[in-house]
């Protein structure tokens, strides 16, 4: 039978650890495999077993070594429990520990090569008995338990059931009004209050609405639940409503309680641990998925992939909701229901939780933890170390100033240009791992190269052996499966792997990775600068102006004066670019390329901004006219696209740049765009917002703007502050006393946007407006 593990836990029965892996079924039904033949252990170096062994632990020898070739014994304890303490003691003792990190459950699957899609073999024992004389509410709803089968990998991708749910409470969320639910066949909303409602389901008591709920989660018996800030808020407040009035939290298939657990850094998502069931913030796959919005919230989002949203907005929207639980509950069980339908629609819509799975079969992380690229490296690498008769050291380490290079970032001209060439490296970080064999396992240090022959010297100077390395198969394989999964039209699997290879640098690079190593880490970008640097010699060999480079991307001016001339010499370029590299990584480094230079678009038009100062182009900031089936202007870094920056400002810019880069005028515009903001037209785009980061009382030194909007704000500090600059200074949107401020906005959103573009046409901002002019909006 194939299954998919949803979650990887463990528990410690009758003093035994127990792997617990939860899970569905290819038919559709719940499942927990449990496993209580394996032991926790790691490793220590074999020279100091002797003392280890002294300490009362198990200690047995091994065939296996560390990166720098040293024996290794093995250390097994009785509880996972036992080991951070006991990892703690040989630390204090000055003995290393190899691997004393890793996660009970997720060891268990490691060493057997095992990822998310699974072949269980063995018997299943329905729910409904005993199994080995355990209480069958021990597995709750749980459907078949399989005791110590044998596990091997699989082909299966799971089609989960999803449950979305949105609940509506008082101001300060003391009082539960509503829960709506959404899929599964269950759309309705459970609301407290007399009936009948449409759509409703009424109850005399909070209580009766919580019970009701719990049944029919039960009845549904979804494998994925999910909503908007799900966690942080909506399951947040039902549980301390369940503390209050006595009822089980228990949000999954098992009989624990649903644990909430929290980032005390606030730097991860928070999670909730529901034994047999996932639960999925959509609001966090969202961002998992790199998917780049204003603001994350629910109306946003539903605004920028649905086209419509929430029935209820703006900020006064909680007095809303109170107003309508009081006088016209009908219109707030319509407004629950739309809330928890739209997460499912977005959901749908950028098939996020596909995404997830296929993150998930990839590399073997469950659903809410796809997104840990390090967790996620170190699952993949870990079976391949061991196969090669290695073990990986612990995280941490004394990395007091490292420093990692970033990537090259050439100079650039700027200017208002035609017919600009865009060329890309395709994954440039995963294939300079590729061709030249960077790897841990591979990487020589200094003072261990005396000796050794025929080593690779990457152009920043580190040395790797040509032995083939874990990370070079690992890029090899995961390419393969990408072209695979593109001929296949397999968008999101060849979505996931790119994410995947993506994140090979960037692990390598953190110091909370196992495997960090800053000569390794800046071996990849020390090669990325010399390619680009390579790729860019050549082009000016053709006679052609590079413009700007990124990293991995090169900007090239070929002087066409139309688009198709310029897309004949881009073929030229690529190949030209191409063989230039191939030949000078055989001669210099003796090496095969993997590299692979790609004609990437071409901009029609094309802007280039200077900076502040003048002196010379900006970086990381452009905006481009790309023509095709539909015309689109892309900006990147510029104030169109930037979340400091007024809804006034980024329509100003789009506006004017699409008559600039359209050849038409724009001295009339710039004049009737200042008189609608002069005479109030454009009030609506005037706000500001930004995000406050510590208490209002903690800014003692200095008091940004948005800071003395907050104070003047009624209620509850609020994370994220919308105010506008009035002639008292800036206030909140939902509280402004004065007069909008249009002659803040002229200075500071739209002459300096002005200006940037117009110095290149010749023009001058305040001669368009004249001072006259100018001096009515002030």
């Amino acid at each position: 039978m194939r299954g998919f593990i949803l979650q990887p836990t463990y528990r410690v029965q009758n003093g035994k650890p127990e792997v617990h892996l939860y899970g569905t079924r290819e038919d559709g039904a719940s499942f927990c495999v449990v496993d209580d033949r394996v032991r926790p252990y790691f490793f220590v170096p074999a020279a100091r077993a002797t003392e280890v062994r002294a300490l009362g632990v198990d200690v047995s020898p091994t065939e296996l070594r560390s990166f720098d070739g040293d024996a290794v014994a093995r250390v097994e304890t009785v509880l996972p429990g036992d080991v951070p303490p006991l990892r703690q003691r040989l630390a204090a003792a000055g003995i290393t520990c190899f691997e004393a990190d890793l996660r009970f459950a997720y060891r268990y699957l490691i060493d057997r090569g095992l990822r998310a899609a699974i072949d269980i073999d063995g018997d299943a024992t329905s729910n409904g008995g005993t199994v080995d004389g355990a209480a069958p509410s021990r597995f709750g709803e749980i459907a078949y338990v399989y005791r110590n089968p044998t596990l091997s990998p699989a082909h299966f991708v799971p089609q989960l059931k999803v449950l979305s749910l949105d609940i509506e409470t008082d101001l300060r969320a003391r009082h539960l009004y509503a829960i709506g639910l959404a899929g599964l066949g269950a759309d309705r909303v459970l609301i407290v209050g007399p009936g009948p409602l449409r759509g409703a389901e009424c109850f005399a008591t909070e209580r009766e609405l919580l019970l009701r709920f719990f049944e029919l989660l039960r009845e549904l018996d979804p494998d994925v639940l999910t909503g908007w800030n799900v966690i942080d808020f909506d399951l947040t407040v039902l549980r301390a409503l369940c503390i209050q009035h006595g009822i089980p939290f228990r949000l999954g298939r098992s009989a624990d309680e649903t644990l909430i657990q929290r980032d005390q850094g606030f730097t991860r998502d928070p999670r909730a641990i529901a034994p047999g069931r996932q639960v999925l913030d959509a609001l966090a796959l969202t961002r998992s998925a790199f998917i780049r919005l204003d603001d994350y919230k629910l109306e946003t989002a539903a605004q920028a992939f649905l086209g419509r949203g929430k029935l209820i907005t703006g900020e006064g929207r909680g007095h809303e909701i109170e107003d309508a639980f009081r006088h016209d509950r009908q219109r707030l069980v319509d407004y629950n229901q739309r809330d928890a339908e739209l997460v499912l629609e977005i959901l749908a819509a950028r098939r996020l939780v596909e995404l997830a799975v296929s993150r998930s079969l990839l590399t073997g992380m469950q659903l809410d933890r796809v997104g840990a690229s390090i967790a996620s490296v170190d699952f993949l690498y870990l079976h391949e170390l061991r196969r090669r008769g290695y073990v990986a050291p612990s995280v941490g380490g004394d990395y007091a100033g490292a420093e990692v290079a970033g990537g090259a970032v050439l100079d650039s001209a700027p200017g208002l240009f035609r017919n600009i060439l865009v060329f890309d490296f395709k994954s440039l970080y995963p294939s300079i791992i590729r061709t030249f064999n960077i790897d841990p396992l591979t990487y020589v240090p200094p003072e261990r190269r005396d000796g050794a022959a025929d080593l690779i010297h990457t152009p920043g100077g580190a040395a790797f052996r040509r032995e083939p390395g874990i990370l070079p198969d690992l890029v090899a394989h995961l390419w393969r499966e990408r072209d695979a999964a593109r001929t296949g039209a397999d968008a999101l699997g060849a979505h996931a792997i790119k994410i995947l290879m993506n994140s090979l640098y960037g692990v390598l690079a953190a110091t909370s990775c196992r495997f960090f190593s800053p000569a390794i880490a800046n071996a990849i970008t020390h090669t990325g600068q010399y390619l680009i640097h390579l790729a860019a010699d050549e082009v000016r060999r053709l006679a052609y102006a590079v413009i700007y480079g990124d990293t991995d991307s090169l900007f090239v001016d070929v002087a066409a004066d139309d688009e198709t001339q310029a897309l004949r010499r881009a073929e030229e370029i690529r190949v030209a670019v191409s063989a230039a590299l191939v030949r000078r990584l055989r001669e210099e480094f003796g090496l095969e390329s993997f590299l692979e230079l790609e004609f990437e678009k071409c901009y029609r038009r094309f802007f280039m901004p200077e900076v502040r100062s003048g002196a010379g182009g900006s970086k990381k900031r452009y905006a481009g006219l790309v023509t095709g089936a539909t015309e689109v202007v892309e900006f990147v870094g510029l104030e169109a696209v930037r979340r400091d920056w007024t809804p006034l400002a980024k329509r100003f810019q789009r506006e004017l740049l699409d008559r600039v880069f359209h050849d038409r005028p724009v001295e009339e515009f710039i004049r009737e765009f200042l008189a609608d903001l002069r005479d109030g037209r454009l009030d609506a785009l005037l706000s500001y917002k930004k995000a406050v980061r510590k208490r209002l009382a903690e800014y003692t030194r200095t008091t940004p703007a948005h800071v003395k909007a907050a104070r003047k704000q009624q209620g509850p500090q609020q994370r994220i502050v919308e105010y506008v600059m009035t002639t008292a200074g800036p206030e909140p949107v939902d509280a402004r006393q004065g007069a909008l401020d249009y002659g803040h906005y002229v200075d500071k959103q739209i002459e300096p946007i002005a200006d940037a573009v117009l110095r290149f046409l010749s023009i001058h901002f305040g001669d368009v407006i004249g001072r006259a002019r100018q001096l009515e909006l002030l």
